[in-house]
Order: structure tokens, then sequence, then C-alpha cells
């Protein structure tokens, strides 16, 4: 094994070397490269000579590496005891240091004090493999058995937490997310995925990496079918499954928004709860964010549908989320869940053949003022908005938000409004069972 200090350390340090050196900058980034860090020269312990502290070091010898991966590390100046580990998986055409420079994981774990793990792709394309049968098998090789490595290499080495092992990616690392849950339920904990699609959804098995009928939406399988592929991937396999949280831009070109709704049904199929939103709320504006299994930030699986937003959905600050997600930014156990109650939602339904209308009566249950009001649901798949009444509806099919007009925003305690909605639909004309209105769940009758 060996250590290489990477020549992107701390970005304010970098950013004042270029301000102030100008021209030198080659020079020092050379010596970097030779010279070992004040701090790694004068580590007093074993563990702190592993690797620099503050900066991105490349690590070599790691383990098995059948793909021949490059290994990124990111270890905080304050790493803690039995530190947690997040692996964060790069796009196509990316790297290990333009992961490590386009998120802001690094500075997260100066905050927070957990270890990075940057994979870095060293095939041409810098996409992963997320489609060859042996990256679709728990230790069948490729890139996924690397990884694995690198995780493990890092256990050793700093003596890491192996109940807080997690993984996000972006596009093709979105993928690997999903593979390498599906691979290694044993040792991850959860993922997030931004801009990806279902484990074994890009499959081939004539070399290619690239499965245009995947990244065009029209894989559609049964939620049933999807969870034998993840299951499928670690035989015999019963212990508990990694959570999943979910992002997808309505307007991605790239990799289909129907893959999102395809990577719900699988990991909700894998950890058996219902494809109905236990919750649905819009934590941002143009955002709805839907929760299976749970009603808190540890949901089983957790997905953010971005309206109008294409396939670079990731922007500064998303990360902060996913750490919610995982539990990884100082908080302790669930989040507190919403009280249900302090609305009621009543729905009649009228039905056709290929359409319906649904009148919504929204009934305030508290004892406070609502002064403005989003109510979120998930319609069920095949049914699409074609017209409103007394809200605005977006987006028009999926996870839907209808937020208040001028004349109905306020409601009184005991008070209702009453809106609808007609939608066309392909066979489903069922109406949503569950409701929440400004993040909050309501009981339905």
């Amino acid at each position: 094994m060996s250590v290489t200090p990477h020549t992107t350390a701390r970005r304010p340090l970098r950013a004042l070397l270029v301000a102030l050196l100008g021209a030198l900058v080659p020079l020092l980034a050379a010596t970097l490269l030779t010279a070992p860090t004040a701090a790694a020269a004068a580590a007093p312990d074993a563990r702190a000579e592993a690797a620099p502290r503050a900066a991105l070091t490349e690590i070599t010898g790691f383990g098995e590496n059948p793909s021949n991966l490059q290994m990124y590390l990111y270890v905080p100046e304050s790493v803690t005891a039995n530190p947690a580990i997040l692996v964060a998986v790069h796009y196509c055409t990316g790297s290990g240091p333009a992961m490590y420079n386009g998120t802001e994981y690094a500075q997260l774990a100066d905050k927070y004090g957990y270890i990075v793990v940057y994979p870095s792709v060293t095939r041409s394309s810098k996409c992963f493999d997320v489609a060859s049968p042996q990256a679709l098998r728990r230790g069948g090789g490729s890139d996924p058995v690397g990884i694995k490595s690198m995780v493990d290499w890092t256990v050793r080495t700093y003596d890491a937490d192996t109940d807080r092992i997690f993984v996000t990616g972006i596009s093709s690392g979105a993928m690997m997310t999903n593979v390498l849950l599906g691979d290694y339920p044993d040792v991850f904990a959860a993922g997030a995925a931004f801009a990806g699609v279902p484990f074994a959804c890009f499959a081939t098995t004539n070399g290619s990496e690239w499965n245009s009928d995947c990244a065009g939406g029209i894989i559609i399988r049964t939620p049933q079918a999807w969870g034998d592929l993840v299951r499928g991937a670690y035989p015999g396999y019963t212990g508990a499954r990694p959570r999943m949280q979910l992002w997808h831009g309505t307007e991605d070109d790239v990799l289909r928004y129907p893959n999102f709704g395809e990577e719900i049904k699988q990991w909700t199929n894998v950890h058996g709860v219902s494809q109905t939103p236990t919750t649905t709320d819009s934590p941002q504006s143009n955002w709805t964010r839907t929760r299976y299994g749970g009603t808190g930030d540890r949901a089983l699986v957790e997905a953010v549908s971005l309206q109008g937003t294409g396939h670079n959905l990731y922007a500064w600050g998303m990360g902060e989320r996913v750490l919610t997600f995982f539990g990884l930014n100082n908080s302790s156990g669930p989040a507190p869940q919403p009280p249900a109650g302090p609305c009621k939602v009543t729905v009649t339904p009228n039905t056709w053949n290929t359409g319906l209308t649904a009148s919504v009566t929204i009934t305030n249950t508290s004892t406070t003022a609502i002064n403005g009001w989003r109510l979120a649901f998930t319609l069920p798949a095949g049914q699409t908005i074609t017209n409103g009444w007394g809200a605005t509806y977006s987006p028009t099919s999926g996870a839907v938000t209808a937020t208040n007009v001028s004349y109905n925003a306020a409601i009184a305690p005991g008070a209702s409004v009453s809106v609808g909605y007609q939608a066309s639909h392909t066979g489903n004309s069922a109406v949503p069972t569950a409701y929440a209105l400004n993040g909050t769940a309501c009981t339905t009758a």
C-alpha cells in the first residue's frame, strides 16, 4: 500500500496559492507530489499517518481491484473515533478529484468528522461498469469489487464503524449506488442516487457499457421483478437491506424520468413496503418529496422529484440533505414524525373509461389558522391531470403538489376549502390514499 497526496489540497489554501504565487503553482504542485505534508510527518499515531489530513490523497495497493480503479481518500483534520465512511461516486467523464471539487462532501466531513472515499474510473469512457454480469452479482468482479476493497481498506486503517458505511453518486455514480446496495447489502447502511436507474436496468451481455432502452426510460417492470433482480445479486441473503434516497429531474434527457418511478418500485419492493407514500411534501419550491415505509428522515425509501430540472440536477446544499437521510450530520436517531390529524381530506371521485374527476375537500382540524397551503399527493400510475380548479397543480402526474390560489389561501380552524381536478387514466381510476398539507400528514375520509 502507498499513498500519494493529490495536487488538490484544501480549497482555501489552493485559492490563496493561486492568487499569491501565480506561475509558481506548478512548482509547488510538484513539491506536494513528492513531499509529505507537515501534518503527516508530525502525526503521532499510525492511523494519522495512513494519509495526510485535510487533503485529497490517492491510495494504491488497497486490495483486490479487477478493473484498475483509482482510490482517492479525504480524511478531515478532526476525524472522529470509529468514523463513518461515505463513498462518493462520480459521473461519466468525471473522476474522483472532480467529485471532490464538485460536491461539498469533503467540506461537510470537516464539520462532521467522517471519511470520504472517491473511486475513480481509469477506462476511457470514465463511466462505471453497471452493466456487465460480473458487476451485477456479489463478488463477481469489475468495479463493485474494487470499491468494496476501498471500503475494507478504510475500515481496517481507521477502525471505521461498519454500521455507518454509506454511498452516494451522480448519474453513472448513481447507477453504481444502486448496484452497490444490491451487491453488498451487508456493507452499506444507505445510499443516495442522483439521476440514476434501477439496479440491473443497464444490464448487457455483449460488453457494451450503454443500454439505450434503459436510458430512454422504456424498460418497465413490475415491482416484484425489479426486487427479484436485487435479491438475485446476493442469493440467500436474509439480513437488513440498505435504505435508499432517490433524486431525479422531470426533464432529464439522458436518463429519462420514468427510471425514477422504476427505482421507487424496486426499492419499495426490496423493503416489502407499499408503493403508496406514507408522506408527501415539498421541502423546496418545485420539489416533491415522497417517503415510503416511514414518515421521518429515516424512511426506508425517500424520493425527491425536481420539477423542470434536467440531468444535471445536483446542486450545492443537497449534500446536507443526503447527510440528514444518512444520519451523519450529528442527528441522533429518526427525526420526529409529523402528527396525523391537523387536517382532513375528503375525496369524491367520478370516473369513466378513460378519465375521472376528483372533488377534494381540505379541512383544517387544528386550532391554528392556515395562511397559505400546499397539498401533496401521488397519482396512481397512468393518471395525468388535464384540468384543475381551486389550486395550481404541478407536476401533472406522479408526485403532485396542489398550491392554493389567492382567494382560498386562508383556512380558519374547523373550516374547509374545496378544490379538484380532472385527469385522464389508462385503466387505474383510483384516487390517492395519502395526503400531506404543508408537510403534515392528513387523515382521509
